[in-house]
Order: structure tokens, then sequence, then C-alpha cells
């Protein structure tokens, strides 16, 4: 990877989209600590201090950067832009209409992107107004008032449409990838606080060899963390295909040999988001009524999906609330993977380009092969996954190991960054071949 940037830098094109990415981050860890006009920056802090948010809001505010808890005008950051080419990708599978746009090529793929860019002009507006109204008579808001209201909802909106902007000119100009970087930079800007937190609590004031013990075991689990999610990132089966000979004119076509690859982790952080969201809803459902629980039954169920309160030795009865997500996870992997990877259309298009795997028989058969195949390797990444996920709550739970990255923000980091360094290797291979050509 390193040597990857080094390379990089010695080329003037590259280097100047690596400057141009850098110079964009700059504008977006800016733009986060500039407090939106007319909202309490306090006020969700205090809010959440006093009603608990559970693990759907820390991941909100990682993927913020920070920005929601402190309420600055990236406060929704590009979190509508995510829920908005999710619910694009599930639509497309359902509508015809989006479904053939999908196939038109370049020219579908701008008219999905240019509706999935109002999606989250629309779903913005949404959260801001509802965040401006449902809680402005409690503080949301300095002076609760019609000017005020729109004021904050405008700029909230303003702020998660300027991130969309600003990440689609990463990808046009920059390195590529450019909200997945948005979102990569937002989670690693609170890593440094969450690594004090860890020194303070596991580290500072300790005996010498209680602290070196201590800070061996921290490395030793991030270290770990991030070679499983590496491996479950980079895992492929690859699916043998060959391709029949035949003859077009006086020319024998045909005959090559290529492969299906069908990743481990086919539906990456997706099932994760999607758990945790179901988990958290009753949770955040009751603290916006002004629900404070008690001690009835309702009470203990809301504790269990309040993922703070697992694997603690002294309430593992609420630990059931983790076997839940665990199903959940698993659940959603499959689900998303099966709407998203049709091995039935797969087989038709190898049986009409005369292509087959060796030894099944072309068609249903093909099928067939490949949704079992597809089912084996999804459930491995789906327990890879699991893994990664509730290693974090383990750890809070037994050691009060609270930091705002988990499992999801690590798999983000990871893949991201692989990815972009895959990107940066591909633009550099072109300018030598385009080199090569001109020479």
């Amino acid at each position: 990877m390193l040597t990857t940037l080094k390379n990089a830098l010695k080329i003037k094109e590259i280097r100047q989209k690596l400057i141009y990415t850098l110079g964009m981050l700059v504008i977006i860890r800016l733009g986060s600590q500039l407090p939106a006009p007319g909202i309490a920056s306090g006020f969700f802090q205090n809010w959440f201090a006093q009603n608990g948010g559970g693990d759907a809001i820390n991941f909100f505010d990682a993927i913020t950067g920070g920005s929601f808890l402190s309420m600055s005008i990236f406060a929704l950051n590009i979190s509508p832009y995510i829920t908005s080419s999710i619910i694009m990708q599930l639509l497309t599978i359902a509508i015809p209409k989006l479904e053939e746009m999908q196939r038109d090529g370049e020219d579908g793929r701008k008219k999905i992107v240019a509706i999935t860019r109002y999606v989250t002009v629309v779903l913005a507006l949404i959260q801001a107004t509802a965040m401006a109204i449902g809680f402005g008579r409690q503080g949301y808001l300095t002076d609760y008032n019609a000017l005020s209201v729109i004021t904050a909802v405008a700029s909230l909106t303003a702020g998660s449409a300027f991130l969309m902007w600003v990440g689609e000119r990463i990808t046009e100009n920059g390195v590529g990838n450019g909200i997945s970087i948005v979102l990569v930079i937002n989670i690693i800007s609170r890593l440094p606080e969450d690594l004090k937190n860890l020194y303070s609590q596991f580290v500072a004031g300790k005996a010498p060899a209680t602290a070196i013990l201590a800070a061996v075991v921290i490395i030793a689990i991030i270290v770990g963390m991030v070679v499983l999610v590496i491996i479950l990132n980079d895992g492929v089966r690859k699916i043998p295909v060959q391709y029949a000979k035949k003859v077009q004119g006086r020319k024998m076509v045909g005959g090559q040999t290529s492969n299906i690859p069908l990743k481990v982790n086919t539906a990456g952080v997706i099932p994760i988001i999607f758990a945790q969201s179901i988990m958290q809803m009753p949770i955040m459902i009751c603290t916006f009524v002004g629900y404070q629980g008690g001690s009835g039954v309702w009470a203990h169920i809301l504790r269990g999906l309040n993922s703070s309160n697992w694997c603690k030795p002294g309430e593992l009865v609420y630990s059931i609330g983790l076997l839940v997500y665990i199903v959940l996870v698993i659940f959603f992997a499959y689900f998303y993977t099966s709407i998203t990877f049709n091995p039935l259309m797969i087989a038709d298009n190898m049986k009409k380009q005369g292509g087959f795997i060796p030894g099944i028989r072309p068609g249903k058969p093909t099928s067939d092969y490949l949704d079992k195949v597809l089912n084996y390797i999804v459930f491995i990444g789906a327990v890879g996954l699991t893994i990664i996920a509730i290693i974090p709550y383990f750890f809070n739970g037994v050691f009060g190991a609270s930091v705002s990255f988990g499992g999801t923000s690590l798999i983000i980091i990871v893949s991201v960054v692989l990815e972009t360094v895959k990107q940066i290797e591909s633009q550099m291979l072109v300018r030598n071949y385009k080199g090569f050509l001109e020479g």
C-alpha cells in the first residue's frame, strides 16, 4: 500500500488528484466544525446523555464525524445519500423501468444517479424538518418560530447536498470512490479520541506490567479485527466457466476459460446496518414519545435490545438481544444477496453465450449449482461479519471498553481503503498503457 502511494506521488496527474482529494477532505472537516444557524449546538449531547441514544445513534454520530451531536451544518452528512442509494438499489430490482435503465449502460446509469440525487435531497429535507419540528420545543432551536425552523431545515439540507456534491467531485476529479471516502474520513476523525479514551481507561495510571499488557491486548485486538476484515473483504470463490468453440464466418471463436467471482461477503456492511436499525427502532420510538422504561416486561425487552447491556456478566439475561442481533445479521446477509445476485439470469446469459461450468449442464442445473454455492459462501461471510460486529460488544460489556467505532466502522474503513488503493493502481496502469502507446 505504501509502495503504491509512493509510486503514485511520482506521477503528476495522479499526484494532482491526490492533492485535490486531500483539499476536499480538509473542507469537509472544516465544515464539520461550523455550527448550524439557529440550532443549540449542545442539545443532542445533553438529550442523549439523559435519555440514551443506543448503538444506532453512536454509529450515526461516528459516520458523521461527530457532526451530529455537535449539530454542525454537516449534521446529516451523507446519510441521506446512503439511504437513497440503498432505496434505489432495492427499487431497481422491484421496478422494471429502473431495471431497464440499469441495463442501458452509461446513459441509464446517469439517469439513476440523477434520481438518486433528487431522492437524497427529499430525504434530507424530511429528516431536517422532523428534527426541527419534533425537537424544536425541547430546546433544539434557540428560538422556536417559523423563521428558525426554516433556517435550520435549509442549512441542514444544504449541508447534506453539499457533501453529496463534494463526493461526486472527488469521484470525477480525485482518486474516485468519492462518497465512500467522505464516509471514511468522518469515521477516521473519531479514532484519535477513541484511542485516547482506551488509553485513559486501561493504560494510564496502571502498574507498568499491567499497562504494557493492556496496550498489547488492545493493539492485538485491533490488528486481529483488521486482518479478519481484509480476509473477509478479499474472500472470493471463483467458479470456472468454459466457452465452447464455434465457427463465425471463416474463424473459430470461443474456447477460452473464464470464471464467475462470488464474493464471500457479498452484502458488505448492509446486513449490520439493517440489523442495527431494526434493533434500535423500538428504543428510538419509546424515547421520542417520552417512555421512561420502568420494571415491566416491555422495559426488560427494551434493555435487551440496547447493545450497551449486552455481555455484562451481572446481566446476562439481556444478552438474548445479542442472539436476536446475530440472527438478523445472518438473515439480512441472505436477503440482500438474494435481491442483488440472480443465479438464474447468470445461467441464462452463460447459455446464450455458449458458456458452461465444467461438469454442470447449462440452464437450470447451472442455476441450482450457483445457488447452492452461493448459499454456502454467504453463510461463511455472514458468520465472519457477525464475529467482527460482536467483538466490540463483548469487550464493551465485559470490560467497559466503550468506543464510538465498532465492527461496522472498521469494515467500512478497510474496504474503502483497499478499494481506493485498487483505483489508484488501475489509474497508474492505464497511464502506463497510454505512455507505451504514445511512445
